[in-house]
């Protein structure tokens, strides 16, 4: 199982999510760096379940326990470990139909590589309960980031057919990004919260789910992070991103909508300003021949609706080779986006970071 990643920064995780615990190992962390517990656990916070009514009510405080790596108050250089203890499970809920695929779900292909061995517990190792592991590992990211005064932030653009507007991708301020880390629903036109939280406590109460879209920035890095071809920065980013479950799209800039646009219009030309270079547009979203151009990088997220759902769904039993029907039970998100956001945002940081750590490009 391909659970580790980085090229300088290498990131593992473990656990599932009925286990006991799950966790993170983080290789090549520079000695001396000094860790505010604080921020990390408010990260931590941002993507815990049970904060309102638009999540599951599974309820985990994901308090974390560094046991390696980690002496009076700073990284000491060796790999850093730390562990989450699961705390709220209610695994019989899922004995019952553990030979029933859900729709959607990893239950079928999980069943066939690891020959029905796999943890069906609540997804087992496929479950997002693992993206703890990554926010805490993103957590430390983004601080070490932050002495650089780069800034990662993100708000959702869409929930459903609700859509806010989008980052100015020319003039973007760190303290906007900030600013929108503070809100359990961020979003940047205030009167789409509303409308946002009604529509997914709407599909909640018909036993239904409901996807969406996250806009990420970065801004402040500097020019020439990336090494292409397979170590580009959009190609390592988008990796990152895609290991987050419930992702199926990821864009930077204009994206896909660049495809309708004449060169004339989709090329982002050069000028100066305060003696640095600077593009008018930035439809590349900050990247270039996968190297960063020093224009805020945007990224957009497609996630898509919460598969366990209360409505009744075909499926197989898988021990029984035949057709049946599903009703699925327990306590699941009607909409992962909100959520979703910590954990986006936490990879970004990782990938940043050890891309940047090439060559001593971080100090």
């Amino acid at each position: 199982m391909a659970s580790i990643i980085g090229i300088n920064l290498k990131v593992s995780i473990f656990g599932e999510s009925h286990g006991k615990a799950i966790g993170v190992n983080i290789d090549g962390l520079p000695p001396g760096i000094k860790l505010n517990l604080g921020n990390i656990r408010y990260e931590m916070m941002r993507r815990v379940p049970a904060r309102t009514a638009l999540s599951t009510a599974r309820r985990e405080e994901d308090e974390f326990e560094i046991i390696s790596g980690y002496f009076n108050h700073r990284t000491t250089g060796t790999p850093l470990c730390a562990i989450i203890r699961n705390q709220d499970k209610r695994s019989k809920d899922y004995e019952r139909t553990k030979s029933l695929m859900r729709p959607s779900h990893a239950d079928y292909t999980g069943y066939i590589k690891y020959r029905g061995h796999n943890d069906y517990r609540g997804g087992g190792h496929f479950s997002g309960r693992l993206t703890a592991s990554l926010v805490f590992a993103g957590a430390i990211a983004k601080e070490i980031l932050k002495e650089e005064d780069i800034s990662i932030g993100s708000h959702i653009k869409s929930i459903g057919e609700i859509e806010d507007v989008s980052f100015d991708y020319i003039d973007l301020d760190g303290d906007i990004l900030d600013k929108l880390n503070k809100e359990a629903l961020p979003v940047l036109d205030q009167s789409k919260a509303k409308e946002m939280e009604e529509l997914i406590l709407k599909v909640k109460k018909e036993g239904d789910s409901v996807g969406g879209v996250v806009e990420t920035a970065v801004v402040n890095l500097r020019a020439g992070i990336g090494s292409p071809i397979f170590d580009s920065l959009d190609s390592h980013l988008a990796k990152l991103i895609f290991s987050i479950p419930g992702v199926k799209g990821v864009e930077f800039g204009s994206g896909f909508s660049i495809s309708r646009m004449l060169g004339s219009q989709a090329n982002d030309e050069f000028y100066m300003k305060d003696g640095q270079v600077r593009t008018f547009t930035n439809h590349s979203g900050g990247i270039v021949g996968g190297i960063s151009n020093g224009m805020p990088i945007i990224i957009r997220t497609a996630i898509k609706p919460t598969p366990s759902i209360g409505k009744r769904q075909r499926t197989i039993d898988i021990e029984k080779g035949e057709g049946a029907e599903l009703n699925i039970k327990g306590r699941h998100d009607p909409c992962i986006v909100p959520r979703a956001v910590a954990a986006i945002e936490a990879v970004v940081a990782i990938g940043i970071l050890d891309l940047m750590m090439e060559e001593g490009k971080w100090k």
